[in-house]
């Protein structure tokens, strides 16, 4: 289990340059948490005692406002860490986040964090990539929500799925929404509804063509440019 713990720690961007003494002591001190698909992991305003480290699965950020409508901020899968930010401002979770599949998750106490970052400056340099990085993804996020409509924001959704978990076939790219409509709207910030008319848009426009839950893209560049990418 040591071992497997050390492997987790040495996937991420954060921890990935600590030396084999030091991963074993982060490992030892890590706690293991399993998760089912959608699973609460912390919730926003919580108190914040440490970070997590994504073992296996994925982990989703959300916001939710007061009807209960959901917005996901970001996504991160095995390999990233998830809630750095209160680590190092001493704040909440500014954040809800739950499984977006069956997860595995190791936590780190954040003073083992600052500790590590007053020994390893390294990590601090790193964990500022981190952090800018994040700050880019929200600023984007921002601009997609407040200057593209809805059949962008969901064509951009399709293209990034596409990337992810896309299949090349003789009808172009053809990937497989594991994500309900409501799940899609929460990541695009719209609702239900409004995913199956901009879907259906689409593929009246020839940019997509939809068979069940299989979106293929015959032209990947016209989609892009659609997209406004």
């Amino acid at each position: 289990m040591t071992m497997e713990k050390i492997e987790a720690l040495r996937r991420t961007a954060l921890f990935g340059e600590l030396g084999e003494a030091e991963l074993k002591a982060l490992s030892e001190r890590a706690i293991k948490h399993t998760l089912k698909r959608g699973d609460i992991l912390f919730v926003a305003g919580d108190t914040a005692r440490g970070l997590y480290v994504i073992w296996e699965g994925a982990v989703r950020a959300f916001r939710e406002s007061l009807d209960g409508r959901e917005q996901v901020i970001h996504v991160e899968r095995a390999g990233a860490t998830i809630a750095e930010v209160p680590v190092f401002d001493d704040g909440a979770y500014p954040s809800t986040a739950a499984a977006e599949e069956d997860a595995v998750v190791l936590f780190i106490d954040k003073r083992d964090v600052k500790r590590l970052c007053l020994e390893h400056p390294q990590i601090a340099l790193a964990a500022l990539k981190l952090l800018a990085g994040r700050l880019r993804r929200s600023a984007e996020l921002i601009e997609t929500l407040s200057l593209h409509e809805v059949d962008q924001r969901l064509a951009k959704f399709l293209l990034a799925e596409a990337s992810y978990r896309g299949q090349t076939q003789a009808r172009g790219v053809a990937v497989e929404l594991v994500l309900t409509n409501q799940q899609i709207a929460a990541r695009i910030g719209t609702v239900r509804e409004v995913v199956s008319r901009a879907l259906a848009r689409l593929q009246n426009n020839d940019l997509i063509a939809v068979d069940g839950r299989i979106i293929h893209i015959p032209d990947e560049e016209a989609l892009r440019a659609y997209a406004g990418e």
